[in-house]
């Protein structure tokens, strides 16, 4: 829900002159918004587009799970806490059916009846400090991001739909590095830049919903979500504003900057865009459209990784694509770059 007072992330003057690129400051009509973030993490917000009708189809997945765990909670409950009682009556002096003597057992019962015991406290230690989080934090929500439900019953589900992810603890000593005081040492900084990469990627955020970006490096951070929605809906911040993904973060030199792209980025995208599906066109052609798919799959899963897809690991999924696509018999760099042929050859008679 949105926040009361200001979180500690309120604007602040900065000096854009001396800005070092690509970075650029945040618009003064994202003022609203960013005003309430935590200076602390790095934000990205971009529209998702998926029919509402899906969105809330992967949505009830989690409520149906968080169901079945809090109804198994009630059961166990309503089960073991008389038995918990009688325990908590016998440390009180108080003798029933569950009081014993080790003297009237033998060795074998006794430490039969211990490990039992043991056992039962054991499991409800785990499903209390491990389990029982998950249906609480879809509920009532957790370390300031606020929850799931509290963020649809106040947005609902909509064909297009703002959704912040929040970056999570690798971003500590983000600031200096970024800005020139964290001296020669730049790979948090580097870090930081394939991170934001693989979370902007146009064919990452066409193919899964915003729902399903959380991941080891990014949260989604639901309070903020609402605030964005909230804001639109007053007419004080354009939808359009997150048309293209937008990267926030804050320094304590330069106040909140976002990321300048170095050429058009709706435009770089959507080309790209064109030149993927020219591809999958390609393949269709050939009857091997399932390949185009499994690529996609292939991209994500490796993306969605811990520790960043850096060089060498693109190097990696590029070589394991080719052999997939040998072992269809369809050579890729063949049938990607006739697709880019025969698709600048269309724009070039589209402009004559």
């Amino acid at each position: 829900m949105p926040p009361k007072k200001a979180r500690p992330g309120t604007s602040t003057t900065s000096n854009p002159t001396s800005l070092p690129k690509p970075f650029k400051p945040v618009p003064s009509s994202l003022t609203p918004l960013t005003t309430y973030l935590n200076k602390k993490h790095v934000y990205i917000a971009h529209i998702d587009a998926h029919p509402a009708s899906f969105k809330r189809k992967i949505f009830s997945v989690p409520c149906g799970m968080n169901l079945v765990i809090f109804l198994l909670f009630a059961w166990r409950a309503y089960y073991i806490i008389p038995h918990y009682l009688l325990l908590l009556s016998n440390t009180l002096g108080q003798p029933n059916e569950l009081t014993f003597r080790a003297a009237d057992l033998s060795w074998s019962e006794l430490v039969s009846l211990v490990l039992r015991r043991g056992l039962t406290f054991l499991l409800d230690f785990v499903l209390c400090v491990f389990v029982w989080p998950w249906p609480w934090e879809f509920v009532a929500g957790a370390g300031g991001r606020g929850s799931p439900v509290g963020w649809r019953w106040i947005v609902g589900f909509r064909d297009r739909e703002i959704y912040m992810r929040r970056s999570r603890d690798w971003d500590a000593g983000l600031d200096a590095q970024l800005f020139g005081l964290g001296g020669n040492d730049q790979t948090q900084a580097s870090e930081f830049w394939g991170r934001v990469r693989e979370a902007t990627n146009p064919m990452l955020l066409q193919q899964k919903t915003g729902y399903l970006l959380m991941n080891a490096t990014w949260d989604l951070d639901w309070d903020a979500m609402v605030l964005a929605t909230t804001l639109v809906d007053k007419k004080k911040v354009k939808l359009d504003e997150f048309a293209d993904p937008v990267v926030l973060l804050h320094s304590e030199r330069y106040g909140w900057v976002t990321i300048q792209a170095e050429t058009g980025s709706a435009a770089g995208e959507d080309e790209r865009r064109k030149q993927v599906f020219a591809f999958r066109d390609a393949l269709a052609q050939l009857g091997k459209e399932d390949l185009f798919f499994r690529w996609i799959e292939i991209v994500q899963f490796e993306t969605s990784k811990a520790g960043g897809f850096g060089v060498e690991r693109q190097h990696e999924v590029a070589v394991q694509i080719r052999e997939l696509f040998t072992r269809n018999g369809v050579d890729f760099d063949e049938v990607w770059n006739s697709a880019m042929e025969k698709r600048a050859a269309g724009k070039d008679s589209d402009s004559e």
